[in-house]
């Protein structure tokens, strides 16, 4: 496999990555502010959000090949653990969802990043 192929690859994942976390994060937002503990679920509902807005812009930016999507991915992955680390800690289905594509996500996005530097 080439070093193209390779990154092509990685770029592929991660983007599939992000945006299966963005998913499982905006829905287990929207459950968390529709619940009868919203109060109790700030901490997720923000933590999810943030996670959101990264991993779309930075699907964003590895799609058009920006040079800051290896920075980026760092940053990416830093949300998906705060949010993975967040999440875990709720016995809701949409939270277990929600930590498990944070943390494929943020492996991920390690990955790229490193592949990057």
């Amino acid at each position: 496999m080439t070093a193209t192929q390779t990154h092509n690859s990685l770029l592929e994942s991660c983007v599939e990555a992000c945006l299966k976390c963005l998913q499982d994060c905006e829905v287990c937002a929207t459950a968390c502010l529709d619940s009868e503990m919203v109060q109790m679920m700030a901490n997720c509902i923000k933590t999810c959000r943030d996670c959101t807005d990264l991993c779309e812009l930075c699907t964003r930016l590895m799609i058009r090949n920006s040079d800051l999507h290896a920075q980026l991915c760092d940053v990416c992955a830093e949300a998906c653990d705060r949010c993975a680390a967040e999440c875990s800690k709720h016995d809701h289905e949409h939270c277990r969802r929600c930590t498990e594509s944070c943390r494929r996500c943020a492996e991920s996005c390690r990955q790229m990043s490193m592949a990057m530097a």
